[in-house]
């Protein structure tokens, strides 16, 4: 495959990027180069070109107006001349459109072949892409890297933040309808951010997030350089440190972190505050947001007299960030993003594998981070008492200290460069060339519960995999309680091919994969169970139910309502007869002992299973389910052949109902397979069907 990479905001150069010298020259920049070098040991992808805007003058020289930059012998980085010369911020760059779009046309009219894709990176490359799909046919997969519906969301509209705000929107929302696939980097992205557009199609959403190359952060050694640099701001440079490093520009909410550090004075006993804010020589030489920002920050430190205990050194280069982390290990600190949002939270993925402990925003990829490697405590970034109460409960507590710590290790395997660039090349190649329909309708539905059920023992799964490789006339599908996003990452991470139908939410959902990793959803079965749904109401009369605690926002959906319980017994009956009595009809579920989900009545896993049977035309002797807990009950009742699981939970294997079905010796999912062995075996109709 030949990718082209359009990012045309900020300074990009193939090697020594300033990052932070505008604000647009940051973590996108980043991204972009590591993704590069990452595919450049894939042998899908045999040729790249990276093509940004050319600008020369004023103080960032003419060294951007070169055209070309050889990266290596498969990679260029090619820089377009619009209509004007001069350094643009992202919310002029829409002026230049008509004339990058006839440039980029120009520029692959020229080449001895064509790119197989575009790949466009934030709002206006996106726009762009879209243009040039239009006139060239190239399909474009689209990152957005930060949304401005989100940014209009955290400052509100008026203010100098959001100016111009409304246009960048509306060229976003453009990008998103026309883009063959979209990237996200997290759940929150996918879910959250993105289902603002009217353009929002969650199913050409693929959540695959970032690598890093996070070797040379863990054991590094800490730099007597980078160390005196810090030392001379502190009058006790001995004490733990909290670490935070980001540009300083508004929507990383530094001052939210000076404030909390500022307010609580157990906290500037406990430790020293370690601001890096990029690079700087005169503050007020800075642009705008950058200078103002940066005069907040001096401001506040005066404010809660922090002199001697906070630290904003005014310079680093790329190479001393790992000796920054370890500056910090070293004295055992914590690292902290408080971003109003952060898409992703590379430097959380550093500072983990560094072995620092984290304190992080709710919004965003942080949500992924610590939740994937149980290493620090989420807070809401509006909130800087709740941030100065997570810093101080890690820096309190040794033995918390030293689980998140080694805990961070986890990132590596979860985050590895390589592990996304194939699932990236799969995603491209579906795009680029869809495969061919298969001609053989299959012959049996296997749909399976995903957590503790297909997954949760490493063997079993890898074992699945190969397995599920040879059933040659068996259509395979997921019925979970996870969402869209959720699933596919889990099963991604797990090596599991992406499933031919996906049910999720509880059954609230289903999407049926078009190709490689590209879904569409089942607006017909959507129609089907909004029938008498009133999610508004129902949530507000849970609200007062004090023992109701709602899940995250990740975890509500337009058809589906979450809440923590608990464990009592009588919970889900209760909360039945609750809205029976207000004149509601809902479906109530509990399972594992403290998740409810309140789903419209039609809706559930069982429900939906019957209704992709029928769309695929089989019949129901033909239909396998497997499961593991409450969530699953409806499923495994339905259908007559069901298995459980051997690790079962929810006492399913002593259910009356639940007696026709088959409970596997083994857990996970070798009970799976034992359990389809066993059904294909049976000397009945769907045998005379279906061959072993």
């Amino acid at each position: 495959m030949f990718i082209l990479h359009l990012a045309l905001q900020g300074c990009l150069r193939a090697r020594e990027v300033e990052y932070g010298v505008t604000a647009d020259t940051g973590g996108h920049i980043r991204y972009l180069l590591d993704l590069v070098a990452a595919t450049g040991r894939n042998d899908a992808i045999t040729r790249t070109e990276i093509v940004t805007r050319a600008f020369r003058g004023g103080p960032l020289g003419d060294g951007y107006w070169r055209e070309v930059e050889t990266i290596d012998d498969t990679t260029r980085l090619v820089r377009l001349r619009s209509a004007s010369d001069a350094y643009l911020a992202k919310e002029a760059l829409w002026q230049e459109q008509d004339s990058l779009i006839d440039a980029l046309v120009m520029h692959i009219e020229g080449l001895d072949r064509r790119p197989d894709l575009i790949h466009a990176h934030y709002a206006d490359a996106g726009a762009v892409a879209a243009a040039v799909k239009a006139r060239l046919g190239i399909p474009y997969l689209f990152t957005a890297h930060s949304l401005g519906r989100v940014k209009r969301i955290a400052f509100g509209t008026d203010c100098a933040e959001t100016q111009g705000l409304e246009r960048r929107i509306d060229i976003e929302d453009r990008a998103i309808a026309g883009a063959d696939a979209i990237i996200a980097s997290s759940r929150d992205e996918a879910e959250v951010q993105y289902a603002g557009y009217s353009s929002y199609d969650p199913g050409r959403i693929r959540i695959i997030p970032p690598g890093s190359d996070l070797a040379m952060f863990a054991g590094t050694c800490s730099d007597v350089m980078v160390d005196a640099r810090i030392d001379r701001f502190l009058a006790d440079p001995s004490k733990p440190v909290i670490l935070a490093l980001a540009r300083p520009v508004s929507k990383k909410n530094l001052a939210a972190l000076v404030h909390a550090y500022g307010r609580c004075p157990a906290l500037q006993t406990a430790a020293n505050l370690v601001i890096v804010a990029g690079t700087r020589d005169d503050p007020r030489s800075l642009e705008p947001e950058l200078a103002g920002n940066m005069a907040e920050l001096f401001a506040l430190i005066d404010r809660y007299d922090l002199y001697g205990s906070v630290a904003i050194p005014k310079t680093h280069a790329p190479h001393e960030v790992p000796a920054l982390y370890a500056h910090a290990r070293a004295r055992r600190g914590i690292f902290v993003n408080p971003a109003l949002n952060e898409p992703f939270g590379l430097t959380l993925l550093e500072a983990a594998a560094s072995g620092l402990p984290l304190v992080a925003t709710d919004s965003g990829g942080p949500n992924d981070i610590i939740e994937g490697c149980g290493n620090g405590i989420l807070v809401d970034p509006r909130d800087p008492l709740a941030i100065g109460r997570a810093m101080l409960t890690i820096l309190s507590d040794d033995a918390l200290w030293d689980r998140y710590s080694q805990a961070g290790a986890t990132a590596a395997e979860l985050y590895d460069w390589d592990g996304h660039v194939a699932r990236y090349a799969e995603l491209a190649q579906a795009v680029i060339a869809p495969p061919a329909p298969v001609a053989e309708a299959p012959r049996l539905l296997l749909i399976s519960d995903i957590d503790n059920t297909l997954l949760g023992e490493s063997e079993a799964a890898q074992a699945f995999n190969l397995w599920h490789g040879d059933q040659h006339d068996m259509m395979f599908g997921i019925a979970t309680g996870r969402s869209l996003h959720s699933a596919l990452a889990i099963l991604a991470q797990n090596q599991v091919a992406p499933p031919a139908v996906m049910i999720t939410s509880v059954g609230s959902e289903i999407y049926h994969r078009v190709h490689g990793g590209i879904y569409v959803r089942d607006d017909a079965w959507t129609a089907t169970i909004d029938a008498g749904w009133d999610r508004q109401a129902i949530a507000a009369l849970l609200a007062t139910q004090g023992d109701l605690r709602p899940q995250s926002p990740l975890e509500q959906r337009s058809h589906k309502l979450s809440y923590f319980t608990a464990g009592e017994p009588d919970i889900a009956q209760r909360i039945r007869d609750l809205l029976a009595d207000a004149g509601f009809a809902a479906s109530v579920i509990h399972s594992h002992g403290r998740y409810l989900d309140i789903l419209p009545l039609a809706a559930s896993k069982g429900t939906a299973v019957d209704y992709v049977r029928q769309r695929a035309g089989m019949r129901r002797d033909q239909v396998i389910v497997a499961g593991d807990s409450g969530n699953d009950v409806e499923m495994l009742r339905a259908c007559a052949h069901a298995i459980i699981v051997g690790n079962y939970s929810d006492g399913l294997a002593q259910r009356p109902d639940l007696a026709h079905s088959y409970v596997a010796r083994r857990g996970y999912a070798f009970g799976i397979m034992e359990g389809v062995a066993h059904f294909r075996a049976q000397p009945q109709p769907v045998q005379q069907r279906l061959s072993a």
